[in-house]
């Protein structure tokens, strides 16, 4: 396994680590109600994913558990 001889500077390694950016989210649009959601996930507002509606992601803003 390789081992660096000299220290990297402070300057290299920020120039280094600058190249680490976050990939954004991408977001589709829900096929029965229109809202955005991520692809390959169940709707948040309606609970749909394909032909299937699950009734975890069915809640409103004001519930309390």
């Amino acid at each position: 396994m390789a081992v660096p001889k000299r220290k990297m500077s402070r300057a290299n390694t920020r120039a280094r680590r600058s190249q680490w950016k976050a990939a954004p989210v991408a977001l589709s649009t829900c096929p029965r109600c229109g809202s955005a959601r991520r692809p390959h996930t169940a709707c948040p507002s309606c609970g749909a994913y394909g032909e299937r509606t699950y009734a975890q992601a069915v809640r409103s803003e004001h519930e309390t558990y």
